[in-house]
């Protein structure tokens, strides 16, 4: 064989095995949620194949290059596209970009890091809303599209009117989020992720909490109206129109490094996630001249931003288990400037990646900031392998035990009374909203179950049988044990809701256990024995979380301790107090207000007045608040179909019996 044929052979080789490993990386990502290596690993691997592609002339059966994502889940009704959804072709290079500009007027505008969404609507009215998928086939989404920030529901256009924009989750909505979630396994990884999973969910009100923001940024037709040949003009209507348009600059090539110093500057303090830039002609008809390649558009390109790489010293890999039993490699580098702050620790999110990336203590390492952002590893330019993975858990001496589901190899703790798992548990059960003990934080809490005196939460109540050892325990002494078995004593005085909560059950928060609790009359023995639809019939329990707390009580190990605490608790049952004003009635509120400071404020009035306010209207709404009587919402509508009073903020206060 010669050495060209050879030669050729192994590239083909190559552009399959760069094609499978592609093809894993991104189901992982888009469809389960993981990542199983870098971004920059990924383009560098997507480069290579591009470039073997260019080489060889060949492009192979379901080559990555070729494909436009993956298929959508089956959570939510699917639909084709009217025209497939094209990626954009990308560069790092200003030249690339200048080159590609000219003397073309051009429009540069955020490249945002959420999930694609296609609008359609009729009449003035959103009539449907369908993420991106495959390009081809999307999740229709409209339900939750309705509560996006930035989305008008009723438009001045009166024609069919279709745009495409980005879903996405702010950072600092993004941190607020992860703070509230008490478990750390169930803290997503980037706003893209959290953005994803709040804009599929079933219940719109959940939704609706995550503060999703829209941002349009094509408009792909509005017939009868003349947009002078140019997307400038398109942008400029749809902000007429209502919608978040995304922020852009005109410029051509000669304008175009002060045009890019400008988003550099800007992106390290913008609170919207972004990956880059998009450069499109701002001629609409120059632009659909050019027409298409099999996968992207000829008429604008992405402009990625050029990370800043550092190259450090790997120190160690820490692993850190969690309440789940899932533990985490973290890298600990030698600190290093990056972006303008100080980074010395990077995920390293499985032990797929710590394979792939051959680490060990001492390797030379590249970082980056994902997205000007998130510390990542880039490469490892010694590539040791010697990074340990651990046969005993750091916490509690247990086996560990390497699980591996969708192609991802993760490391787990087997025993099930770890310690980590166990302290996680107790940190959310004795927390404000939850059993609310004082004095006892996590780092007693670990001291507590280091010395054996805690084995489940009911353990917690008799800590009184060990006050001599308690008191006796390094940073104790007897002032500290008699206020930590003071406030024991305090939280034994608790409600429902609150032990509800603090059991840990998955996806119940404080909230939902209060309407859990409330829909069963503050039943202890109802609530337990409840089954899934019983508890999904309740309004504003969906099926996923009525699985949640049936599957959680379906335990024995946890019915009976249910029912151990029980037993030690003095939980105390609400009268409803019949001579409030609003006993007994249910209230829905929408639309703006202008007495309150906002719809929060509404609601705690109603609450503190005895009645009960709902997130949807239904037959066993009482009334629903809502200033502009005449509006053309979902909520209006249904509540005109049920014949339910629609009151104004001023009727409301007056049957609070306050004045206005």
């Amino acid at each position: 064989m010669s050495g060209t044929k050879r030669s050729e052979d192994q590239k083909i080789a190559r552009m399959r095995e760069l094609g499978r490993i592609l093809r894993e990386a991104s189901r992982a990502y888009y469809q389960q949620g993981s990542e199983i290596m870098s971004n920059f690993e990924y383009d560098a691997l997507y480069d290579e194949l591009q470039a073997l592609e260019a080489k060889t002339g060949l492009v192979l059966s379901g080559s990555p290059t070729m494909e436009v994502g993956y298929e959508a889940v089956d959570e939510l009704p699917k639909e084709r596209h009217a025209a497939p959804m094209l990626s954009l072709d990308k560069t790092k290079d200003r030249e690339a970009l200048r080159s590609f500009i000219g003397e073309r007027r051009t429009l540069v505008s955020w490249k945002l890091d959420g999930l694609t969404v296609v609008l359609t609507y009729r009449d003035g009215e959103l009539f449907k809303a369908v993420t991106r998928g495959n390009g081809e086939i999307g999740e229709v989404i409209t339900n939750n599209a309705r509560v996006f920030l930035g989305l008008p529901l009723r438009i001045p256009y009166r024609g069919e009117l279709v745009l495409r924009g980005e879903a996405v989750i702010s950072y600092p909505d993004f941190e607020r989020i992860n703070a509230e979630l008490p478990d750390a396994d169930a803290k997503y990884k980037n706003p893209r992720n959290l953005c994803s999973g709040s804009v599929r969910q079933l219940n719109n009100e959940i939704t609706a909490q995550r503060s999703v923001r829209f941002f349009a940024f094509s408009l792909v037709q509005a017939p009868g109206i003349d947009f002078e040949d140019s997307h400038e003009k398109e942008f400029e209507w749809l902000a007429k129109q209502g919608f978040n348009v995304v922020e852009y600059r005109v410029t051509d090539a000669d304008g175009l490094d002060e045009v890019l110093d400008w988003f550099s500057r800007k992106v390290g303090t913008w609170e919207i996630p972004s990956d880059g830039l998009v450069a499109l002609y701002d001629g609409i008809e120059y632009g659909r001249s050019l027409g298409r390649t099999a996968k992207f558009p000829r008429n604008s390109m992405a402009f990625k931003w050029k990370d800043e790489v550092r190259e450090t010293k790997l120190t160690e890999i820490e692993w850190s288990p969690s309440r789940t039993g899932l533990i985490n490699p973290v890298a600990v580098f030698e600190p290093v400037e990056l972006e303008g702050t100080t980074v010395s620790r990077a995920s390293v999110h499985n032990v797929s990646i710590v394979r792939s990336l051959a680490l060990g203590p001492g390797d030379v390492i590249t970082v980056y900031k994902a997205n000007m952002i998130i510390p990542q590893i880039a490469d490892n330019l010694t590539r040791s392998g010697t990074a340990k993975i651990p046969e005993i858990c750091p916490v509690c001496g247990g086996r560990t035990a390497i699980e591996a589901e969708n192609g991802v190899e993760t490391l787990h703790c087997t025993d099930p009374d770890c310690q980590a798992k166990k302290i996680k548990a107790f940190t959310l059960f004795v927390s404000r909203d939850a059993m609310n003990i004082d004095g006892l934080s996590e780092m007693t809490l670990e001291k507590l179950i280091g010395a054996g005196l805690i084995h489940s939460f009911a353990d917690i109540f008799r800590l009184d049988e060990h006050r001599d050892k308690i008191a006796q325990m390094e940073g104790f002494g007897e002032r500290s044990c008699e206020n930590l078995l003071a406030g024991i004593e305090k939280a034994s005085h608790t409600t429902l809701p609150r032990l509800i909560y603090g059991l840990g059950i998955p996806n119940v928060g404080a909230s939902n256990a209060r309407v859990i609790c409330r829909a069963f009359d503050y039943d202890p023995e109802r609530i337990s024995s409840a089954d899934a639809e019983e508890l999904s019939m309740t309004e504003g329990i969906g099926p996923v979380i009525a699985q949640s707390v049936t599957g959680w009580f379906a335990d024995e190990r946890n019915l009976d301790l249910y029912r151990e605490l029980l037993k030690l608790l003095d939980v105390e049952r609400p009268r409803q107090d019949e001579s409030a004003p609003l006993a007994g009635k249910t209230f829905v509120i929408t639309g703006s207000v202008s007495h309150f400071a906002n719809r929060s404020e509404a609601k705690a009035a109603i609450e503190a007045a005895g009645g009960r306010v709902s997130g949807s209207v239904s037959a066993k709404t009482d009334y629903l608040m809502n200033n502009d009587s005449t509006s053309g919402s979902s909520k209006n509508r249904k509540a005109k179909e049920l014949n339910i009073p629609i009151i104004t903020e001023e009727e409301l206060i007056a049957m609070l019996g306050e004045d206005v």
